[in-house]
């Protein structure tokens, strides 16, 4: 869980959308303990917080410039783009991590979203999550090409890697 608002909101203060999404990470892990972001990213990614709970940073810090211009463009539910806070989330976990969050990329791979299965399949890949490799398998038949391709990756990585 993210600490307390005034914490937040002065470090979200700090990590502005235009910065590299290199010091965003930096940013996030040098000023909070690194349970806040994991924590934070699989609630985002298993829909537990709105992207827009005001208790938790703002979702800039994880798409970057990308979720700028979606939230200046307004009503990310209404166009269809509600996705796109699921994906910031399950990249950031390629950077933050800890055990607690396997359970929601588990579930993003299961996403009705193609983007955000391909990132969790990513993400499964650089954390090596044996847990995933039934799913991952069933992704080889998915629909989405680069869905497919993340999936195979990952289960490629899986294979040379002990468990």
């Amino acid at each position: 869980m993210v600490g307390s608002r005034s914490r937040s909101a002065e470090v979200a203060e700090q990590a502005d959308a235009s910065v590299s999404k290199t010091d965003v990470r930096k940013d996030v892990r040098v000023r909070l303990p690194l349970s806040a972001p994991v924590g934070w990213c699989a609630e985002l990614l298993g829909g537990s917080v709105p992207h827009d709970d005001p208790r938790r940073p703002s979702i800039k810090w994880l798409g970057g410039r990308h979720a700028a211009g979606e939230l200046k463009a307004g009503r990310v539910d209404e166009r269809g783009q509600d996705y796109w806070p699921r994906v910031w989330a399950a990249r950031g976990l390629l950077y933050a991590w800890r055990q607690t969050a396997e359970p929601a990329v588990l579930a993003g791979l299961r996403d009705p979203a193609w983007r955000v299965r391909e990132m969790c399949a990513k993400v499964a890949r650089h954390h090596a999550l044996h847990r995933a490799e039934p799913v991952l398998r069933n992704l080889l038949d998915d629909r989405v090409p680069r869905v497919r391709a993340a999936a195979e990756a990952a289960l490629t990585e899986s294979a040379r890697s002990p468990e």
